[in-house]
């Protein structure tokens, strides 16, 4: 069986504690988390988490049995990417030598990212998209200097009615 990458998404109680063991339940299990990302939702009682991961289909559905047995767990969902929409934060700093700032200046409104600082040698992008927008950006401006980046990690919801929803709490 083929690794892909795939995103679960979670409705989870919101209180202390419930990221910790959905990560010790990864640990213990050796599943690997390339990132994820948790919320509050529109009720302030739960918390949304959006992981991803790398396997199998046998990988896969072990994660999502073993996520539904958490008690703080109220809905897993394995979103499927056709139905989608994914975006994720990125802010990279840039070091800027006399005369490239017109040229950075191009990419960053080519790439629809916003500038949110500006020094004399260096300046802050603000950037979102699916993640394989915000690696061409930064293939992109690798030729200077990057000085320091974070990135988010991706986060899902579903289109129209493919939604995450929860019946049971």
């Amino acid at each position: 069986m083929q690794n892909h990458q795939f995103i679960v998404s979670l409705l989870v109680s919101n209180h202390a504690g419930v990221l910790t063991r959905v990560s010790s339940l990864f640990a213990r299990r050796s599943f690997n988390i390339d990132s994820i990302t948790a919320g509050v939702t529109e009720d302030p009682s739960l918390s949304r988490m959006t992981i991803v991961s790398w396997g199998d289909d046998y990988l896969r559905e072990q994660i999502v049995k073993q996520l539904q047995k958490l008690v703080d767990v109220k809905k897993v969902q394995l979103m499927q990417r056709d139905k989608i929409v994914i975006r994720e934060l990125m802010i990279v700093k840039i070091r800027v030598k006399k005369g490239e700032l017109p040229e950075v200046m191009q990419a960053i409104s080519a790439y629809r990212s916003n500038v949110v600082d500006l020094s004399p040698d260096s300046i802050v992008i603000e950037i979102t998209g699916e993640p394989t927008k915000l690696n061409a950006f930064l293939a992109y401006v690798a030729p200077y200097e990057i000085i320091e980046m974070c990135r988010t990690g991706p986060t899902a919801m579903g289109r129209s009615t493919y939604c995450l929803e929860n019946e049971t709490y």
